[in-house]
C-alpha cells in the first residue's frame, strides 16, 4: 500500500532585509543551510504577526563565496530577452524554493543527518548518479510513515526570500510555474499549496510505505528518481504544452541537466542558499537573490 502524506501546515517565511542594490547585481551571498545554524553575520529577529510566523534575517557583514570572479551575474541581452519571453518556469525545490535540503532535514529528524548530508553534497555536485545517491541516503535511515508525518508537523517549510513574490509575478505575466524536484511529494505538496501551485504541476519522487507504515522504498518510475530525470520531466512538459520558451531555476547539477534540446532553453542558477561553483559557472544567469529576477520582468 502506498502511503500518502498531505499537510496544510503554515510556512515559516524568511525575508532578507538588506536593501537591494541594483537591478541585476546580486544583493547578497547568503548561505542559510542549517535550520539552527544561521550563517555568520546574520541577525535573526522573530516578528510576531498573524499566521504565518515571520523570521527576519538581517544581513550585515555576510560571509560566503566571492562573486566577483563569476561572469554571468549580469545577464546578456539575449538571456534577458529569453527570460522575459518564457511561457513556463520550472523550479527546483531544495535549496532553491526552500532554504533546506528536504532529505537532509528528514534524515536529521530521524537521527542520520550527517551521513545523509554527505551523500547529498555528492549528488548535487554531480559526482555520483542521482539514483544511486537517493537509494543510499534512504537506506541510511528508512523513514517510517509516522516519522514523515511527525516531521511535517514539527518542521514547516522554510521558503527562500522572495520566492512567493517571484511566483506571483510569474503568474501575473501569464507564465506557468512548475516544481521539479528530486525530493519527495509528501514534503513538496505543502510547499506547492503555500505558493498556489497545483499538484499536477509537481514532478517529484514518492516515498512508499507498507500497510503498517513501514518504509518500502521509493517509486522508481518517477523520472526525477534518476540522473537526467529533471531533463526528462521538462521535455515532457515541453512536448505536452508546446511551450515556446522555458526556464529552469535551481542550484544543482540535476537542474543544469534540464537545459538541453527539447528541454529548458535557459538555466538560471540560484545560489542564495548553496553556491556550487561547477554548476554556477555553466549557468546562463547566476543570481543570489530572487529580486533580481522579479525586477527584470516587465
Amino acid at each position: 500500500m502506498e502511503g500518502l502524506v498531505s499537510s496544510g501546515i503554515n510556512p515559516v517565511c524568511v525575508f532578507c532585509c538588506k536593501k537591494h542594490q541594483s537591478l541585476f547585481v546580486p544583493s547578497s551571498t547568503l548561505h542559510l543551510k542549517k535550520r539552527n545554524n544561521i550563517a555568520s553575520g546574520i541577525g535573526v529577529e522573530i516578528v510576531k504577526h498573524s499566521s504565518p510566523m515571520v523570521v527576519v534575517a538581517a544581513a550585515s557583514s555576510v560571509g560566503g563565496a566571492k562573486v566577483g570572479h563569476f561572469e554571468n551575474t549580469i545577464p546578456s541581452k539575449e538571456t534577458l530577452d529569453l527570460w522575459r519571453k518564457c511561457s513556463a518556469v520550472c523550479f527546483d525545490v531544495d535549496s532553491t524554493v526552500c532554504l533546506d535540503e528536504g532529505i537532509d532535514e528528514l534524515a536529521e529528524f530521524c537521527g542520520a543527518g550527517k551521513a545523509v548530508a554527505e551523500w547529498t553534497a555528492r549528488a548535487m555536485g554531480g559526482s555520483v548518479p542521482f539514483e544511486e545517491a537517493l537509494a543510499a541516503r534512504l537506506k541510511l535511515f528508512n523513514p517510517s510513515l509516522s516519522q514523515v508525518q511527525n516531521f511535517l508537523e514539527q518542521r514547516p517549510p522554510r521558503l527562500s526570500p522572495g520566492i512567493q513574490e517571484l511566483v506571483q509575478k510569474l503568474k501575473a505575466n501569464h507564465m506557468d510555474v512548475y516544481l521539479i524536484s528530486g525530493g519527495f511529494r509528501q514534503m513538496i505538496n505543502p510547499v506547492a499549496s503555500i505558493l498556489g501551485i497545483p499538484k499536477e504541476n509537481i514532478f517529484a519522487n514518492q516515498l512508499l510505505f507498507g500497510s503498517s507504515g513501514e518504509f518500502l522504498g521509493f517509486d522508481a518510475n518517477e523520472p526525477t528518481s534518476r540522473s537526467g530525470g529533471k531533463a526528462t520531466a521538462v521535455q515532457q512538459l515541453r512536448k505536452a504544452h508546446g511551450y515556446k520558451a522555458l526556464a529552469m531555476i535551481g542550484d544543482g547539477a540535476t537542474d543544469l541537466e534540464a537545459r538541453r534540446p527539447g528541454g529548458a532553453d535557459l538555466f538560471i542558477c540560484y545560489a542564495g542558499v548553496q553556491l556550487r561553483e561547477a554548476v554556477a559557472t555553466k549557468a546562463d544567469w547566476l543570481v543570489f537573490n530572487f529580486k533580481d529576477l522579479i525586477n527584470s520582468l516587465e
